[in-house]
C-alpha cells in the first residue's frame, strides 16, 4: 500500500477484533511508514466497554503510553442488538432497542472521541470513525432501519460538531465519517443476500485508506465512502 503519511507515524485501531478492525490493523502493519499499531478491542482489553464511560477513559489513559497517534480509527458499531435486527416499520419500534442503538452507535463512540482525541499528534492527523450511508438524512429513499439510521445520523452530527471544536486548536486535523460499503462480516452477513457488491474486509479497508490519503483539511468533518466519494449529510 502507498503510505498514508509521508513521514513515520503511529496508529491506533479501536474495535480491532472485528472484521474491518482486523483488516485495518493488518494493512497498517504492512505500511513501512507505520512504526506502531496500537490495538483496542473487547478481545484484547476485556474491561473496554462502549457502555461504560469509566472503561473508555481508563483505556485512553493506557493507550496514551504508546502515543501520540497520527491516525486513530474507531471501527466499532452494532447493527443487530441483543439478537434483534433493524426495525423495518414503526410498529416494530421498541424504546429499549432504540436507546441501545444510540448508546452503541453514537453515545459510546463520541465518548471514545472525547477521551482519545487528546492522544492525536498535532498537525495533519486523522480521526476516522466507521459510519454508514444509511446515516445520511438526504440519501434516505427506502425508509426502515429506524434505530440504525437515526443513531448513525446522530453520530455524524457529533463528529461534525467535534471536528469544528477540535480544529480551533489544530486546523489541519481531519475528522472523517467513513462508509465501508457492505463488507463480508458477522455484522452484515444476515442482510447481505440482496447486496450487489459484497466486499472483503481487506478490499474495503484498502479503499478507505486511499480515501483518507486523498482528503484535504477543511473546516468540519468529511463523510466519504470506501471509493473516496463524498456522501451528503
Amino acid at each position: 500500500m502507498t503510505s498514508l503519511f509521508e513521514n513515520d507515524y503511529r496508529a491506533l485501531v479501536i474495535g480491532a477484533s472485528g472484521a474491518i478492525g482486523r483488516a485495518f490493523t493488518s494493512a497498517l502493519q504492512r505500511d513501512v511508514r507505520c512504526i506502531h499499531v496500537e490495538q483496542v478491542s473487547r478481545a484484547n482489553n476485556s474491561d473496554f466497554d462502549l457502555l461504560d464511560e469509566r472503561s473508555i477513559a481508563a483505556q485512553a489513559a493506557a493507550s496514551a503510553l504508546a502515543g501520540p497517534y497520527h491516525l486513530i480509527v474507531d471501527a466499532t458499531g452494532a447493527l443487530t442488538i441483543d439478537g434483534v435486527g433493524p426495525e423495518k416499520s414503526l410498529a416494530a419500534l421498541k424504546p429499549e432497542q432504540l436507546a441501545k442503538a444510540f448508546q452503541l452507535n453514537a453515545i459510546g463512540p463520541v465518548l471514545v472521541l472525547r477521551y482519545f482525541a487528546p492522544l492525536l499528534a498535532p498537525g495533519a492527523s486523522i480521526y476516522a470513525k466507521l459510519s454508514a450511508r444509511v446515516g445520511s438524512i438526504s440519501d434516505n429513499h427506502k425508509g426502515g432501519w429506524y434505530g440504525y439510521r437515526a443513531s448513525k445520523a446522530a453520530l455524524n452530527m457529533l463528529l461534525q460538531t467535534a471536528a469544528i471544536e477540535l480544529q480551533r486548536k489544530n486546523p489541519p486535523l481531519r475528522v472523517v465519517a467513513l462508509q465501508p460499503g457492505t463488507v463480508c462480516s458477522d455484522l452484515s452477513r444476515p442482510f447481505s443476500a440482496a447486496v450487489d457488491k459484497l466486499l472483503e474486509p481487506a478490499e474495503s479497508v484498502a479503499g478507505m485508506l486511499a480515501a483518507l490519503q486523498n482528503l484535504q483539511p477543511r473546516q468540519g468533518a468529511h463523510f466519504v465512502d470506501y471509493q473516496g466519494k463524498d456522501i451528503p449529510w
